[in-house]
């Protein structure tokens, strides 16, 4: 795979604004980051990388933080990005005292209803990311018991796993990344939990059927897949989104409601992250 590498300089030097961008551009696809000094470098793969998200997600940590950040992009030869995260695993996440995820590195972690494993292979879709831990919270407070799942853009695959331990019925995650997609067969079968993990875009559920989709992705793709999430969601199912600001929050419920779905629930978390519950209006 052919990688492109962004070099990021803030100004005035912030730690805070760094780790900011980093975990908003991991949203768009960046796999790792490195920092050295005044300048942090971010790898994504050149196939996937969007210029349009990117340099909107530069504006806004800018804006949110106070700061501002120059950068410069080429690209560069394909290698294992992920080795030092490999080798060191992250740190383990605990949601109240219902679950915890770590990597299967740790295993001295607190006691938990759920317990989920993930093989450290990526740095994004463990459960440190707003987006990720607010969709993990809304699983846990809703019943799963027989649901018919799609996890779209599943990354590690954790939402869905989380579905399937709290009793969902069957799964199918996919994500557009082979190494995701990988990835979450990978998980899926470490947490003995059952799911078909597909490699493409939303084109690979057209003529499936769910009654919970689930789909943490940035905005404009979310825009984009609008039509084929309603479509795959049967009358009267959920669709359950993040990834993206609350200034974002007006367009996408009324792309939704065009697509004959209806806003049941929503909620903020930190530096401005929503999610949204939809459901199919019969």
């Amino acid at each position: 795979m052919k990688y492109t590498e962004y070099k990021f300089t803030v100004k005035p030097q912030s730690d805070d604004a760094q780790d900011v961008l980093a975990a908003m551009l991991g949203e768009s696809g960046f796999e790792t980051f490195e920092t050295e000094g005044e300048e942090m470098r971010g790898y994504v793969q050149t196939a996937q990388m969007n210029e349009d998200d990117i340099l909107y997600t530069i504006n806004k940590v800018s804006e949110m933080m106070g700061v501002e950040i120059e950068h410069s992009h080429a690209e560069v030869e394909s290698q294992n990005w992920n080795e030092t995260w490999e080798k060191e695993g992250f740190q383990p996440i605990v949601i109240g005292e219902r679950l915890v995820v770590h990597s299967t590195e740790h295993t001295d972690v607190a006691r938990c209803e759920y317990d989920i494993k993930i093989n450290p292979c990526m740095a994004f879709g463990t459960g440190s990311h707003e987006t990720t831990r607010m969709l993990l919270g809304w699983l846990l407070d809703h019943e799963m018991t027989g649901r018919r799942v799609i996890d779209a853009g599943c990354g590690t695959g954790i939402l869905g796993i989380l579905a399937m331990m709290r009793g969902a019925n069957s799964l199918l995650a996919y994500d557009i990344d082979e190494w995701s997609s990988e990835n979450a067969k990978r998980n899926i079968e470490l947490n003995s939990v059952e799911g078909d993990v597909r490699l493409g875009d939303s084109r690979v559920i057209e003529g499936e059927q769910c009654d919970l989709l689930i789909a943490n992705i940035n905005r404009n793709i979310l825009l984009g897949d609008m039509e084929r999430f309603a479509e795959a969601i049967e009358d009267g199912g959920t669709l359950l989104i993040s990834g993206f600001y609350r200034e974002d929050v007006g367009v996408l419920e009324a792309k939704a409601a065009r697509c004959g779905l209806a806003v049941e629930a929503s909620g903020r978390g930190e530096n401005d992250w929503c999610w949204i519950e939809f459901s199919k209006t019969l």
